[in-house]
């Protein structure tokens, strides 16, 4: 959580974190779509020769102001592969929420354990904290597909400690704005603001 006195803001990042093709980039290109250009800036993207981190920031409409200090969503997406541990080391830093997106596909299981692993373990690297310490939703993607899990295999295999979860098509926008508000809403009952300004 940044805040921004000059401006009268709060601002708060959100990851979103996930195998390669989970449909990170779905979540990210609906919403950024989705949203009045006046509420949000340009998607921007961190380019190596062989991955791309992506972000924006968005004013809610939706949300009210926290003792009068407009709210400002930095979202950002990981790279899907696991060899990129650098990057996602740094885009983890100062986070304060975290979407999990899970491709709900039979033969994906194994890559999306290995990948909350690898969340787990960069997690207490870089900011010394467990998933219980952050605000963290699991998002179950491709729910349309003839070969997707049930929500309850899942669950087993990825959500030992009942995390909130919410089932989507994010190519379609389904449950896409339901994930994110499920984020934000853990992240602002979290929050601790400071004393504003007087």
């Amino acid at each position: 959580m940044i805040t921004d006195k000059a401006k009268n803001e709060v601002a708060f990042k959100i990851v979103y974190w996930g195998v390669g093709l989970s449909g990170k980039t779905s979540n990210f290109q609906y919403i950024w779509r989705a949203t009045p250009p006046e509420h949000r800036s340009e998607m921007k993207s961190l380019a190596t020769e062989t991955e791309r981190t992506l972000f924006f920031w968005m004013l809610p409409r939706s949300l009210a102001p926290i003792d009068g200090r407009i709210i400002r969503l930095w979202l950002f997406c990981v790279p899907g592969s696991v060899f990129y541990v650098t990057s996602r080391k740094l885009i983890l830093k100062g986070v304060d929420g975290v979407v999990f997106v899970a491709d709900s596909q039979v033969e994906r299981i194994e890559s999306n354990i290995e990948s909350l692993e690898g969340l787990v373990a960069q997690l207490a690297e870089t900011e010394k904290r467990t998933l219980e310490e952050v605000p963290f939703v699991l998002q179950y993607n491709k729910r349309d597909l003839p070969n997707a899990m049930s929500v309850a295999d899942l669950d087993r295999a990825l959500n030992p400690r009942a995390h909130a979860t919410f089932e989507a098509v994010a190519s379609h926008g389904t449950g896409v704005f339901d994930t994110l508000r499920g984020c934000v809403r853990l992240i602002l009952g979290s929050s601790r603001l400071p004393e504003p300004p007087r």
